[in-house]
């Protein structure tokens, strides 16, 4: 973990009020495993006093990026910001995916909204090509399909309103894909709770083992203030742990979800 006064190389629009933006971070880019999060402070913003957690997204030599969504104050001001400008970052953090390797369970990715943002780099370092399975709202949403098409992996398309791919929520062709065959895969995760909750019960039903990357509000993302902490099992019991620091990603097994003992 390094804090570190980084510049941005580029900022472009994805889609709509998506924005890629690019960060020449030399201490921190060899540093940095898929899933792992960048906490960032906007400096324009001269009256936040927290900084904003993004997944990071693509690592490049002495760079890395972030694929972000603007959606209030904070995003708002940084979509604002151009190539030369600075910011303040605090990364690599948390507790990342296990990478899959050749010759072992097949991967297959579950990414919702800007959930896809967490998962690419994940799909870029695994030996082991698998099916991506990305879902959102409408067609505006859906991020990233040709950057995974690119390095080899299947893309299977869902939209809640049906505007590309299958209409539906992104868990209908991942039961399809399962209930074909189910046996030596491995599910890896990050969107929305409810559709990481879906995708813990759908690994409990096939026995099969899954990660998800736990979507908490972060205040201060090194530990200390305690927003983030979710119940995980502790012998016969549970206890509470930070999605900051033991987090975001946990074996799906080891959660407690809200509403069940």
């Amino acid at each position: 973990m390094h804090e570190q006064t980084v510049q941005i190389v580029s900022h472009e629009r994805d889609a709509e009020s998506y924005f890629r933006l690019v960060l020449r971070a030399p201490q921190i880019a060899p540093l940095i495993q898929p899933g792992q999060f960048a906490h960032v402070r906007i400096l324009p913003l001269k009256d936040a006093l927290l900084r904003r957690p993004f997944s990071i997204f693509q690592v490049a030599g002495d760079t890395f990026s972030i694929l972000y969504k603007n959606v209030g104050k904070g995003t708002q001001a940084l979509s604002r910001m151009r190539a030369g400008e600075e910011l303040s970052v605090i990364a690599p953090l948390g507790h990342g995916f296990t990478v899959p390797k050749a010759g072992g369970e097949t991967p297959l990715l579950v990414a919702g909204g800007y959930g896809m943002a967490a998962m690419f780099l994940l799909a870029q370092r695994s030996t082991q090509r698998g099916i991506v399975f990305v879902g959102g709202r409408r067609r505006v949403d859906i991020l990233c399909e040709k950057d995974f098409a690119a390095i080899g992996w299947e893309v299977r398309v869902a939209t809640e309103d049906g505007s590309h791919g299958e209409k539906g929520f992104v868990t209908i062709p991942l039961l399809a894909e399962l209930k074909r065959t189910a046996a030596k895969r491995k599910l890896f995760a990050c969107g929305p709770t409810p559709m990481l909750k879906a995708v813990g019960k759908i690994a409990e039903d096939f026995n099969m083992p899954a990660e998800l990357s736990m979507d908490e509000h972060m205040c201060c993302g090194v530990g200390t203030c305690l927003a983030c902490v979710i119940k995980v099992k502790a012998g016969d019991s549970w206890e509470y742990q930070r999605t900051c620091t033991e987090g975001p990603v946990y074996d799906s097994r080891q959660i407690v979800w809200e509403g069940t003992k």
